[in-house]
């Protein structure tokens, strides 16, 4: 859990950065990097192990993309909103162009032995396909998207997406419910 300080700390830095305050990010940084790296780490656990992308370099492109970002920054759990967003995006874009290659992108050799034990094998379930649930759900209920995006890849602790939201507690937890059941169905789990 990340303490009273540290995310006083982080929101009044992302304030100054704001203002225009270039020492503000530099101090910023080492505050937030290990949170980062854990948002990458997460992001990463649902790709295939022998992903080209590593876990430091998407956090230096997240990294580069939020610097370039013009945002108002709210606070500490806005910051990582924008950043789980960031990093999906790159994940995304990531997996798109490795499926256009011309030698088969991200295909799977697959034996036809093999075919029912890789069906039932759990995480196989690749970003492209809960990118796409994820669009589906935010067709339907943005709100509800946005809460699994930040819960989920974003790291926010339901109290934080309570806050964030201008939710209570109760319907937030209703909300996260009710989106899982759609992105089971959605995704035939």
């Amino acid at each position: 859990m990340v303490d009273l300080e540290r995310q006083h700390t982080v929101t009044l830095l992302l304030h100054r950065w704001k203002g225009g305050d270039a020492g503000a990010l530099d101090a910023l940084m080492p505050l937030v990097y290990d949170e980062l790296r854990r948002l990458a780490q997460r992001y990463m656990s649902t790709e295939r192990g022998d992903h080209t992308l590593q876990h430091t370099a998407l956090v230096h492109e997240a990294y580069l993309e939020l610097v370039r970002m013009d945002v108002g920054w709210n606070d500490r759990a806005h910051f990582f909103a924008i950043a789980a967003r960031a990093m999906r995006r790159i994940l995304v874009d990531h997996a798109r162009t490795k499926n256009r290659d011309k030698r088969g992108g991200a295909a799977v050799h697959v034996d036809f032995d093999d075919v029912e034990e890789r069906a039932a094998a759990p995480g196989e379930l690749g970003i492209l396909a809960l990118d796409e649930s994820l669009r589906r759900l935010a067709e339907r209920d943005p709100r509800a998207s946005d809460i699994v995006e930040l819960r989920y890849f974003g790291g926010l602790t339901q109290n934080e997406l309570a806050e964030v939201f201008g939710l209570s507690l109760a319907t937030v937890n209703r909300e996260l419910a009710a989106a899982k059941a759609f992105l089971r169905a959605d995704l035939d789990l």
